[in-house]
């Protein structure tokens, strides 16, 4: 039987039906509270933590996906440490349905798995992870509020754009800098709908989410942008465009787009994969994606600016039917 069927059935036997789905709705974007990082009872939600640590040469990112599949609750997690001297991707599923989601203060377990929040920081404990996180910013909605459109489901959007990381990979030790994501909502990632995602942090203290949507065809149907100032203040990025340099294929066919020239009112940048190898195939959540380092260059606002942080780029469904599940 497959994990996700595994997964499923325990689900069903341990759990009780959970109420219908909320229902997106644009303008309850108005009222979102930035610093609200808990579950919600939404079709789709993640959690989401990711680092490119270009001194050791790696990069990491750990998620916790909830489902809300048919009317009983889903969830899976993911981790992937990619050594970026080697191109080892080493990538982790958590299939475990025996959770605890609490806020506040924000508490996510998943079997042995756990983000916790600690005062004002955060701790991840997660397989080989042992970390630490500690916000260099307030938490921030992402003008206008969520990602998507109605063809193909909208999700709201938050992020702590900017953490500082100690702690350890494997037993060895790292510092460097995060990003935090909460999403939750209505779309179905790979089903009925793919993206190109980028998370980076800039030379001039600034954080940039680049997002680019695209229905199952592969039309881009949303280009957005979210410019997070050094005080912290979430922008819409005025006239962003996203124009692939580089296509890559992998060794399953599909094809990334992993060089990007980025331009938009306050900046131009160019930007490219760190390692190209860095497809995951999950099977509890049936997605394919690209998930590594970005790194890159270019002038913002007429200065030189250095850029690096974590790309994601989902492609289609790889083994069979989507539980609705996604970054």
């Amino acid at each position: 039987m497959k994990p996700l069927l595994l997964a499923l059935t325990a689900a069903l036997t341990l759990t009780a039906c959970l109420p219908a789905a909320q229902k997106f709705d644009p303008d309850a974007t108005l009222a979102l509270d930035p610093k609200a990082l808990g579950p919600t009872n939404s079709k789709l939600e993640w959690w989401y933590l990711s680092s490119y640590l270009p001194e050791e040469k790696l990069s990491l990112h750990w998620a916790l996906f909830k489902v809300n599949f048919r009317g009983f609750p889903y969830y899976a997690g993911h981790i992937a440490v990619s050594d970026l001297n080697t191109g080892k991707v080493r990538f982790i599923e958590q299939n475990s349905q025996v959770t605890d989601l609490k806020f506040p203060p924000l508490s996510l377990t998943q079997g042995d798995w756990k983000y916790q929040q600690n005062g004002a920081n955060y701790m991840l404990e997660a397989d080989d992870l042992k970390l630490t996180l500690e916000p260099l910013k307030n938490p921030v909605v992402h003008p206008p509020g969520y990602s998507g459109t109605p063809e193909v489901g909208q999700m709201y959007y938050q992020s702590i754009t900017r953490l500082n990381l100690s702690g350890t990979v494997a037993g060895r030790p790292v510092k460097g800098v995060a990003w935090f994501d909460h999403q939750w909502g209505d779309q179905i990632p790979g089903s009925s709908a793919t993206w190109d995602w980028m998370g980076l942090h800039a030379s001039n203290g600034s954080d940039l989410m680049l997002y680019r949507v695209k229905n199952i065809k592969g039309d881009v149907v949303q280009v957005a942008g979210s410019w997070v100032d050094a005080q912290g203040v979430a922008r819409e990025v005025k006239n962003l465009t996203m124009t692939p340099r580089e296509e890559w294929t992998s060794s399953t066919g599909r094809k990334y787009l992993l060089g990007w020239t980025i331009k938009a009112d306050d900046f131009t940048l160019e930007l490219d994969a760190v390692n190209k190898n860095q497809e995951l195939l999950s099977n509890n959540t049936f997605v394919a994606y690209w998930e590594g380092a970005m790194a890159g260059k270019g002038s913002w606002q007429g200065q030189d600016v250095e850029v690096h942080g974590m790309g994601e780029f989902v492609s289609n469904i790889p083994n069979g039917t989507n539980p609705a599940v996604g970054r």
